[in-house]
C-alpha cells in the first residue's frame, strides 16, 4: 500500500474541523457555570459524530483501507483515554477543584493535548524511555487521591487556602503561587494579588513578583503532565494500527477532543447515581495499580502479571456499570442541600 502522505485537502478539512468545533464548544461554554448532563451528553455525541464522519470522508474521497486504519486507532485511543479520565477526576479530587472551573482547566489542558500529541507522532517513539518512571509518579498521586475521597466523604472537601498544599510547596521557590483560587484565573498580577492580600490580611506573598500562577494553574499543568504521560504508552499504540502520522493525529485528537465531555457526563450522572463516586473510587485504586505495574515492566521487567487495555476497558466499564446498578436497587434518600450539582471528587453536603 502506498504512503498517504498529507494530501492537502485533508490537511485542510480536519485542521478546519477541529478549530471550528473547538472554537463552538468554548463558545458554547464561555459562562461560569457547570456543564449539565444533558449538555455534556449532546456534546459527547457531537464528537463521536464527528469522528465516524470524518472516517466517512476518508472512505469516500480516498480509500477504505486508509479509512479503516483511522478507525482502528480512534478506537484503541479512545478505549486508551478511559484511564486517563480517571486521573483527571483524581486529580480535580487532590486540588479540590469542582463545577464550571474545572471545565476551564479541561478545556486548555486539551488544547495543550493537540500540541503535544503532534510533537509525539513527528517525533517518533524516541521519547518514550521516559514513561516509565512517571508512571510511578502518577501512581502514587492517584492512590493517594482515591484514598482522601474515601476517607474523606462525609466531609467538608472545600479548599480556601492553599498554602500548605503539596502543589504549592513543591513550585512556591521556583514559581510565585497565590494561594487563593481568584475567579477562573491561571494568573495575577502584582497590583491584583496586592489587592486581595489587603483586604484578606491572611493571604500570605512567598515574594513580591510581576505575576503570580493560582492554585488553577498547578491543577492545568498536573492535567497537562497526565496526559502526556499518557501519551508516552497510546502513541506507540495507536502507530502500531498504522504508521501514517496524518491517520495517527486525526485518531488520537478525534478521540481526545470527547474526552472532557465524557468526563462531566459522569460527573453530572453523580447527581442522581448516589453508588457511582465509590466505583469511581475502587476505579482509581485499580488505575494506580495497573500504572505500577506498567512502569514495573518498563523498569524492572516485571512480567507476572499484564493488564491489556481491552481488559483494563472491561473493568473499567463493569464497575461503572455496578455503580450505576446499585444505585437504582438501593437508593439513597435525598439530604437537605442536595440539589446542588454533584461534582466527582466532592462529598455530599449535610
Amino acid at each position: 500500500m502506498p504512503h498517504f502522505g498529507f494530501p492537502l485537502e485533508a490537511l485542510a478539512i480536519f485542521f478546519g474541523v477541529i478549530g471550528l468545533s473547538v472554537y463552538l464548544d468554548l463558545y458554547a461554554h464561555r459562562h461560569h457555570k457547570a456543564i449539565s448532563l444533558k449538555d455534556a451528553g449532546w456534546w459527547s455525541l457531537f464528537w463521536v459524530t464527528l469522528a465516524v464522519a470524518f472516517y466517512g470522508y476518508l472512505w469516500v474521497r480516498f480509500d477504505k483501507q486508509w479509512a479503516d486504519l483511522y478507525l482502528a486507532g480512534w478506537a484503541l485511543e479512545k478505549s486508551l483515554s478511559v484511564d486517563n479520565l480517571m486521573v483527571f477526576m483524581a486529580i480535580f479530587a487532590s486540588f479540590g477543584i469542582k463545577g464550571a472551573l474545572q471545565h476551564r482547566i479541561l478545556y486548555w489542558g486539551i488544547v495543550g493535548a493537540l500540541v503535544f500529541r503532534g510533537l509525539f507522532v513527528a517525533a517518533g517513539t524516541g521519547l518514550f524511555m521516559l514513561t516509565p518512571w512517571v508512571g510511578f509518579i502518577f501512581a502514587a498521586i492517584v492512590a493517594w487521591s482515591a484514598w482522601k475521597m474515601l476517607a474523606k466523604r462525609d466531609d467538608a472537601d472545600e479548599i480556601e487556602d492553599y498554602s500548605n498544599h503539596w502543589s504549592v510547596r513543591l513550585t512556591e521557590k521556583i514559581l510565585p503561587i497565590f494561594p487563593r483560587l481568584h475567579a477562573e484565573r491561571f494568573f495575577l498580577t502584582r497590583k491584583i494579588a496586592n489587592d486581595l492580600r489587603n483586604a484578606d490580611p491572611t493571604i500570605r506573598l512567598p515574594r513580591d513578583a510581576a505575576l503570580f500562577a493560582t492554585p488553577a494553574f498547578l491543577c492545568l499543568m498536573a492535567i497537562e503532565t497526565s496526559d502526556v504521560m499518557f501519551a508516552f504508552d497510546s502513541v506507540p499504540a495507536v502507530v502500531a494500527v498504522t504508521q501514517e502520522p496524518l491517520l495517527v493525529y486525526a485518531a488520537m485528537i478525534f478521540a481526545i477532543l470527547g474526552l472532557r465531555s465524557l468526563y462531566f457526563v459522569l460527573a453530572a450522572l453523580t447527581r442522581y447515581l448516589v453508588h457511582l463516586e465509590k466505583a469511581v473510587i475502587a476505579l482509581l485504586f485499580f488505575i494506580a495499580f495497573k500504572l505500577t505495574l506498567q512502569s514495573g515492566e518498563h523498569v524492572f521487567g516485571w512480567n507476572f502479571f499484564h493488564i491489556s487495555p481491552n481488559a483494563s476497558l472491561l473493568v473499567v466499564i463493569g464497575t461503572l456499570v455496578v455503580g450505576v446498578v446499585t444505585s437504582f436497587v438501593w437508593p439513597e434518600k435525598d439530604e437537605p442541600g442536595s440539589d446542588e450539582p454533584a461534582v466527582i471528587g466532592a462529598p455530599k453536603t449535610d
